[in-house]
């Protein structure tokens, strides 16, 4: 069966190497990226509309394609391709809105009466900073559309907010800041049935100790210890289900919950694999991926299954001097092969073949992925592997995973 992934960056590399595994099956990705063109084959992008995306996989034959990024989807690319009858994996239009508009998927949860952060809607100016007033400081401010997962700040004073909100145009929601530990909850639906995947922390904040502005994720580990058995069921049972129920959800339904005091809260959803998320996910997963995929373009999601490793994986993001700011590209990158040499798997996100071998071509560059039987090996594994690896100007959080493994050590020693 050939395959299509639409993206290129470090999440749609580790899908395409996760089902290039599978047996029997061909991976194609559009547009792709050099690390891809090891393990499938990159197709050239001349059109990024849904109708150009369905003429794609018309021309390479693709039996199955999996969407990565949002804005295909929030542009109707699934519709346009059931309406031919072509299996994909992702939302239709309608609610790829969960991920599209903040004020659409807020309106949302409080209608459908699923926990999530007191918020107020506002169009301009002078009515956010009235908001203010209403939850003090901290304070959570997000962007209405689509912002590559750099949408949201986080004032912690008056002054951080009014900062804020001159560079935040537009409608925002304004919210109360949650306090617990977030965790990304990822499902498999089919619009009826669901297939959740391991849980994952993204480590949104760009310096250490969770410093700094929101990238669109410098790093994520998954390990089965972040949620308890009770508490999976508790997001599937009043955030997933009643979801899934209420738009037909078809694809990835991601909820980027706050596990509080009081419970659960949703504090965004996403309508795709996360990015890094997927990178520890597809590098954890022990099962074929292909047939649960297909399942959920079919609607016969309810057989299907997935097995994980015991051991936790964790990847590193390697960034561009200056992300999520400004930053040049076009820096060659050594140490690739001697990273992989130590056991880890280099996923390129924002990577191109220059002159010199592969160059730097995005702020977030690659993510080193490694896994152990003990999150504080897979943590080494990784940092060990980072270290290989040289571009001019490369910065990277020196502290993914480094909460899970304190949270772990509290506890064996409470025990």
């Amino acid at each position: 069966m050939k395959i299509l992934v639409i993206g290129g960056g470090g999440r749609e590399h580790a899908l395409a190497w996760k089902l290039a595994q599978s047996p029997g099956h061909s991976v194609f990705a559009a547009p792709g990226n050099p690390g891809i063109a090891k393990i499938g084959t990159c197709v050239p992008l001349r059109d990024g509309s849904p109708e150009g995306f369905l003429s794609l996989a018309e021309d390479i034959g693709a039996e199955l394609t999996v969407v990565g990024p949002e804005a295909p989807l929030v542009a109707g690319v699934v519709d346009a391709f059931r309406a031919r009858g072509r299996k994909i994996v992702g939302p239709d239009r309608a609610a790829a809105q969960l991920e599209g508009s903040k004020v659409f998927a807020k309106n949302f949860l409080l209608k459908s009466s699923i926990p999530t952060a007191e918020y107020v809607v506002v169009d301009n100016e002078a009515d956010a900073r009235r908001a203010l007033d209403r939850f003090g400081f901290p304070v959570v401010l997000k962007a209405d559309g689509l912002a590559a997962g750099k949408g949201v700040v986080v004032a912690h004073d008056r002054a951080e907010a009014e900062a804020a909100l001159a560079t935040l145009h537009g409608r925002l929601v304004i919210e109360e800041f949650l306090t617990g530990e977030e965790v990304s909850f990822i499902a498999l639906c089919d619009g009826r049935d669901v297939l959740p995947l391991a849980p994952t922390q993204d480590h949104k904040a760009v310096f250490d100790g969770d410093a700094g502005p929101n990238t669109g994720g410098m790093g994520a580990y998954s390990d089965a210890a972040i949620l308890t058995a009770a508490e999976s069921r508790e997001i599937l049972d009043r955030v997933i289900y009643p979801t899934v129920e209420a738009t037909g959800f078809t694809g990835f339904l991601y909820a980027g919950m706050m596990m509080t005091a009081a419970g659960p809260k949703v504090l965004e959803f996403n309508v795709r694999l996360g990015d890094p998320e997927t990178q520890p996910l597809m590098h954890r997963m022990a099962s074929d991926f292909v047939p649960a995929l297909l399942a959920a373009a079919e609607g016969q999601l309810g057989s299907a299954t997935l097995e994980w490793r015991a051991g936790p994986s964790v990847c590193v993001v390697l960034a561009s001097g200056g992300y999520p700011g400004t930053y040049e590209v076009g820096r060659p990158i050594a140490g690739l092969d001697a990273a992989e040499a130590l056991g880890a798997t280099v996923f390129h996100a924002g990577t191109r073949q220059g002159r010199q071998g592969i160059e730097t071509a995005g702020g977030r560059v690659l993510g080193v992925t490694a896994g152990a039987d003990s999150l504080e090996d897979a943590i080494g594994c990784a940092y060990r592997a980072v270290r290989e690896i040289r571009f001019e100007g490369m910065h990277y959080r020196g502290d993914i995973g480094r909460k899970g493994l304190e949270r772990y050590n509290k506890k064996n020693v409470g025990t």
